[in-house]
């Protein structure tokens, strides 16, 4: 089990020095530094903390506020770390998810969360309402007139939140995109993922291509993860049969090897029954791409 310290001020001209006391007293051995916002997810240092997060490990911080200023974010990486069997500790506060007292007050602080969330709709709802029956419609003017300046200031916020989202949820999907990547292709390991750290909608390829290519650019992932898939034979009978035909005579014909496929009543890929050389040199160009021939130059 080891101790991983996490501390964080709000601005440059504050100092970590008393809850970097406080964390090495409790018996720290590595602590994140971070100065940042604490209404901001987008926390590079709290993120390599979290990574760095093992099966069994604690999470500590002198005070909750310097993790977290809402309860749905701190529940967002509370839950992250019991995903990867770790746990949570405030020094100051009574929350200590590796005892069941501390599983108790997490589950007050859920409840309230949830409580939260629902004035929150509801206050919206009727702030949306009252401005309707006034007549007012929603909407920026600047972007209603296209204007540059408004589009580009949407755009930063809009990849501001991005790269936030994929911080906070990144220690839920990240140990397995690990664990499977670069072995992989994206199609299998998004579907390995389902909706893992994802509650809108499951992830694809292309999402998850893109989410892990952001995160080695921030310099939050290994650059290995985004290596190339190694290209695997397909499991295709049809290749290794015509392949066991050109190996056992490597100076057969195309037409040779069409008649002894049709003498196996061996279907074509489009199930036909009548073999063409075309298509048994479609399929040994194949073959010989995946490595199950020798190429043309070493026959």
């Amino acid at each position: 089990m080891a101790l991983i310290g996490y501390a964080r001020v709000s601005t440059e001209d504050q100092a970590t020095f008393s809850q970097l006391d406080e964390l090495k007293a409790a018996g720290c051995a590595v602590i994140f530094e971070e100065k940042a916002s604490g209404g901001s997810r987008a926390r590079p240092e709290l993120a390599k903390a979290i990574a760095q997060v093992r099966r069994g490990d604690i999470l500590v911080v002198a005070r909750i506020d310097r993790l977290a200023r809402s309860l749905s974010h701190l529940l967002a990486v509370i839950e992250g770390l019991e995903a990867v069997g770790a746990h949570f500790k405030s020094l100051r506060d009574p929350i200590d998810t590796s005892t069941p007292q501390g599983k108790f007050a997490l589950q007050v602080l859920g409840a309230a969360a949830e409580l939260e969330r629902a004035l929150i709709r509801e206050r919206t709802k009727a702030g949306l309402n009252a401005a309707k029956a006034r007549g007012r419609v929603g909407g920026n003017p600047a972007l209603k007139r296209r204007d540059p300046d408004a589009i580009a200031q949407l755009a930063a916020i809009r990849d501001r939140q991005y790269v936030a989202d994929l911080l906070a949820t990144m220690e839920a999907w990240l140990p397995k995109v690990r664990a499977l990547r670069p072995g992989n292709s994206w199609g299998k390991v998004a579907k390995a993922l389902g909706r893992l750290g994802s509650t809108d909608r499951p992830w694809t390829a292309d999402r998850l291509s893109r989410a892990v290519h952001r995160l080695v650019a921030e310099g939050l992932a290994e650059p290995d993860l985004i290596a190339p898939a190694p290209r695997k034979p397909p499991k295709d009978d049809l290749l290794l049969v015509i392949a066991g035909i050109r190996g056992a005579d490597p100076t057969i014909s195309l037409r040779a090897i069409a008649a002894r496929l049709e003498e196996m009543r061996i279907r074509t890929p489009r199930r036909g029954t009548t073999w063409s050389a075309s298509s048994v040199k479609a399929l040994l160009d194949r073959a010989e791409r995946f490595g199950l021939v020798m190429p043309k130059a070493n026959r």
